[in-house]
């Protein structure tokens, strides 16, 4: 199984970095606008619209606040296994750390979740420094 971990800064607390993650419904308008053009919650789950036009079923499996970190699981045919989880770290300079783990089969589709990932970063930076 591929792992792909991205980590970066963001200039922002972690407060206010991780209330955007953790709003699970509003990706498209809080943490990746641009990158996701739309999610719609249905139940523990949101279908999420990609600038590429691509959708994809994400799956809420766990959102721990103490901890700061969300994970979330995608169910789709083309992929057998997707797991994934962000956490937020305070860096004590009023910046955090974002930290996106994705474990995906089959292994070959991992450069393009990578690459799709390297997207959405530039997406969420943008959004979450104020750009």
């Amino acid at each position: 199984m591929a792992s792909i971990q991205k980590e970066f800064t963001v200039a922002s607390s972690a407060h206010d970095v991780w209330d955007a993650v953790r709003d699970f419904g509003a990706v498209h308008s809080r943490l990746a606008p641009g990158f996701v053009t739309d999610a719609v919650m249905d139940g523990d789950s949101r279908l999420v619209t990609f600038s590429n036009g691509t959708t994809a079923r994400e799956i809420l499996v766990d959102c721990d606040d103490t901890k700061r970190r969300l994970v979330y699981a995608v169910i789709s045919e083309r992929i057998r296994q997707h797991s994934a989880s962000v956490q937020i770290l305070e860096n004590g300079d009023g910046r955090s750390q974002f930290i996106w783990t994705v474990d995906v089969l089959p292994n070959e589709i991992a450069p393009y979740i990578s690459g799709q990932m390297d997207l959405s970063i530039a997406a969420m930076k943008k959004k979450l420094e104020g750009d």
